[in-house]
């Protein structure tokens, strides 16, 4: 299989998992890291033994062959735009852009120059909803009708050392959170037709309690408290209520409703976790876990063991360059996700139902084998 060279910009919070996790999977070797602080690469780079580079130098490099988008959400479109004049494939962290007209545009880019667009998340790859997409299309719960998924606590000021951008257009529980939830319902079910929501904020302000910037007041600029209706292409209507206006609940993260029975599923942000269905009737039993693995536990968690295999969707665009097929973090997909929490941010402010102006098909399901070729050794339990 070809090695292909891996490029980083953007050294915050979330590059720790993509250059921890990288030499978990066959075919990507990350080489270099950049960012706009040359002192953050510089310590990235010390920490997990790659070389600094300028963003400029990094997107120069020859041995660079993708660069994944670690920026902040905003800056997504521009770094993108420039990831793919350098001639270079990209991967982005979710979301993928912030309006539709920048994913066509990067599309286009792309296409002409053929390269290849892939975007987070990929935690749908993970062995629990790779095993729920079995279950569904084995038809074992019938037709899904109908659905709840909850996104709710009280944001992110508490634990982020950083979390003012959260509060700004373009992040939001909708954008930052939301694509977790939405890209997984998308590979389950398929495609959305048409959105409606409920939006607001509970505070014009936020307090940071976190370190280091504990007391700093944030200005909310954006929705923090979102209710809305998703009405998909096969008939499903799956409720998505996405807040951080919200200090405690009971509600289960996902749950799909069949003709012929029920699913559970665990939190889409997250690999692994359990997973109940039910028959024709009111009592749930959890489902054996299958070997998948990408479902077995690898880290500790504060919750317990957690499986986390960040950049399998990365693998999985650089293997799929080499095979000549679509990756399954794809392009269609995420700018279709992109099409639907845009749409419920708009429903948001206007009141009405907005129309799905993309559509995508559902990406290839991971299986056990499949997933086994993506690592480069069998992964270890935690």
């Amino acid at each position: 299989m070809q090695e292909l060279g891996v490029g980083i910009i953007g050294c915050g919070n979330i590059s720790t998992a993509y250059l921890k996790l990288a030499p978990l999977f066959r075919g990507i070797t990350v080489r270099a890291v950049a960012d706009m602080l040359p002192e953050a690469a510089k310590a990235r780079a010390e920490e997990y033994g790659v070389r600094a580079e300028t963003v400029e130098g990094l997107l120069a490099a020859e041995d660079i062959d993708i660069v994944v988008n670690l920026t902040i959400p905003d800056a997504h479109y521009k770094v993108t735009l420039a990831i793919l004049e350098a001639g270079k494939h990209a991967y982005s962290e979710k979301p993928l852009v912030l309006s539709l007209d920048e994913g066509k545009h990067l599309r286009s880019v792309a296409d002409k120059r053929g390269l290849r667009i892939g975007s987070a998340p990929d935690t749908f790859l993970g062995g629990a909803h790779q095993q729920a997409r079995a279950v569904i299309d084995e038809g074992r719960v019938g037709r899904i009708v109908s659905g709840t998924c909850h996104v709710m606590s009280h944001g992110m000021e508490h634990w982020h050392p950083n979390p003012f951008f959260f509060f700004q257009p373009g992040a939001g529980p909708v954008l930052d959170i939301g694509p977790y939830y939405v890209t997984n319902l998308i590979q389950l079910i398929g495609p959305v037709k048409r959105v409606v929501a409920l939006a607001g904020a509970a505070t014009p302000t936020r307090t940071v309690t976190s370190e280091p910037r504990r007391g700093e007041v944030i200005e909310v600029a954006t929705p923090t408290n979102i209710h809305a209706l998703l009405d998909f292409e096969n008939g499903a209507a799956v409720t998505l209520s996405a807040s951080w206006d919200v200090w405690a609940h009971r509600h289960g993260n996902m749950e799909l409703y069949g003709t012929e029975g029920s699913l559970i599923l665990p939190d889409p942000n997250f690999f692994g976790g359990t997973i109940e269905i039910s028959g024709q009737g009111p009592e749930f039993a959890p489902l054996e876990p299958w070997s998948h693995p990408l479902g077995v536990p690898n880290q500790d968690h504060r919750q317990g063991p957690m499986a986390n295999y960040r950049t399998a969707g990365l693998a999985d665009m650089a293997q799929a360059i080499g095979e000549g097929r679509e990756h399954r973090c794809s392009m269609d997909l995420a700018l279709h996700a992109v099409d639907v929490m845009t749409g419920i941010l708009r429903s948001g402010e206007t009141g009405g139902f907005v129309e799905m102006t993309t559509t995508c098909a559902r990406p290839e399901a991971l299986g056990p084998e499949a997933a086994r070729a993506l690592l480069a050794e069998a992964p270890v339990a935690a």
